[in-house]
């Protein structure tokens, strides 16, 4: 599995509903930020956001035409889903040779951390779905696996945390050795490094991005 910093094709975005739950209250004040990230991408590459339907498509076009931002690199995707924050597609999966440029979707299995916030249904979907519009094979585990409670240096060590993948309420049925196993197995991992507990009071129960992050292939910062 590739670092955050490879090289890519493109960033792919789940544009959040009006009615959804991951912004009370604050989800007009979200939009123009969103809109300044899209335009700011622009200089670099292309954006493919998913949205459920043509009418919300033609609602996310006024908005981000309405703060000023480029649309040129942008591509909608149809795909349905119930919250912005959904588990990556992750259509980078290296190949036999080491190479970054192989495309298959998904991660793991998605249950809104910990059950917290159904339904997510949608949300479990989107890597195949994504994997499917590439015709890429699409991956799964076996196992609860958010993209944010997992990093890599791209070069075989991962980091996690304890509070997230050991918890409870993400794979009661698994050890930490059939864990990392599955890792190992999965994406191709050689070392995984475990931290205790997260930040308190983080929804996650303690994704590894929110804590450490590596910025090179031998470095982090906490």
């Amino acid at each position: 599995m590739p670092a955050e910093w490879e090289r890519h094709e493109a960033t792919w975005l789940s544009w959040p509903h009006s009615d959804g739950i991951s912004f009370p209250d604050a989800h007009r004040s979200v939009l123009p930020v969103l809109a300044r990230m899209v335009d700011a991408l622009g200089d670099s590459e292309p954006v493919q956001i998913n949205v459920r339907d043509a009418d919300e498509e033609a609602e996310v076009r006024a908005e981000l035409l309405k703060h000023k931002a480029r649309i040129e690199h942008v591509r909608f995707v149809h795909i349905p889903t119930n919250e912005p924050v959904v588990p990556r597609p992750r259509p980078d999966v290296p190949n036999a040779q080491g190479g970054t440029e192989a495309r298959g979707g998904g991660l793991g299995n998605y249950n809104a951390w910990g059950w917290k916030y159904p339904p997510f249904d949608d949300d479990d979907e989107v890597p195949g779905r994504v994997a499917e519009l590439l015709g890429a094979p699409a991956y799964k585990p076996d196992m609860v696996l958010e993209g944010g409670s997992i990093d890599v240096n791209g070069t075989g060590t991962l980091l996690t945390t304890a509070s997230c993948l050991l918890n409870p309420n993400r794979n009661p049925d698994l050890t930490k050795a059939e864990i990392e196993q599955r890792l190992k197995d999965f994406i191709a991992v050689k070392n995984v490094l475990w931290l205790g507990d997260g930040i308190e009071g983080d929804d996650t129960d303690g994704h590894i991005d929110d804590l450490t992050r590596f910025v090179s292939r031998d470095t982090v910062v906490t």
